[in-house]
């Protein structure tokens, strides 16, 4: 893996096990619970440690704050990859979105921003679980603010070695016709069931193997 990390890419991660961070989206706000995590790891066969809670941001704002929760995900488990949602709530939100930090001493990482928390995340993740970690994005939605987000998802790619599951600049899978897009999403952020079944799963799924074949 780029990026100085130890961790390595498995082939497959069939009987291994994945831990999911996030809000609603990786909750499962609009499909009874049933979100990315849950569709990973039934198409790849692996187990599945989510902690996913709605309306929380990654910036460290709060008690519920991605930084903080990810002590409820066990440091001593093997976890064969680390999978993060860019949250949205941040862009909502309209908190400071920070920089990616020039390099890895942890004191650089201000985690009451978006980036210095995720950047902070990663490098624990990769640090203590020494797996493939990645951050996924919802779908297109109006928000120059989230667009802002995803557009330093490359620095941290480059900068930490991790994968980018992109759902937001992709311009053939954002192009649906209406009817899907009521099927597929309940507004437009929260997929339904059949939204991650049929829509969101199947491209995170293609994205994903081709980082870990690297």
């Amino acid at each position: 893996m780029s990026g100085g990390s130890k961790a390595t890419r498995p082939g497959s991660l069939a009987g291994g096990c994945i831990a999911v961070l996030g809000s609603s989206v990786a909750r499962g706000e609009a499909s009874g619970g049933w979100a990315v995590g849950e569709y990973l790891a039934a198409r790849l066969g692996t187990a599945l440690a989510k902690e996913a809670v709605s309306g929380t941001t990654l910036a460290d704002i709060g008690p519920d704050s991605y930084v903080r929760r990810l002590a409820r995900l066990d440091p001593t488990a093997r976890y064969d990859l680390f999978l993060c949602q860019l949250s949205t709530n941040d862009a909502s939100r309209g908190l400071p979105r920070g920089e990616v930090a020039p390099g890895r001493d942890p004191a650089a990482f201000d985690p009451t921003t978006t980036l210095g928390a995720l950047e902070s995340i990663l490098a624990y993740a990769l640090r203590v679980w020494r797996c493939p970690a990645a951050v996924f994005t919802g779908s297109r939605y109006d928000s120059p603010a989230y667009a802002a987000l995803v557009a330093k998802l490359p620095a941290l790619r480059d900068k930490w070695g991790i994968g980018v599951l992109d759902l937001w600049n992709g311009e053939a899978f954002n192009q649906i016709p209406d009817a899907a897009r009521r099927l597929y999403m309940r507004d437009p952020i929260h997929p339904t069931l059949a939204g991650y079944r049929d829509w969101w799963g199947p491209e995170l799924e293609r994205q994903l193997l081709a980082f870990l074949r690297g």
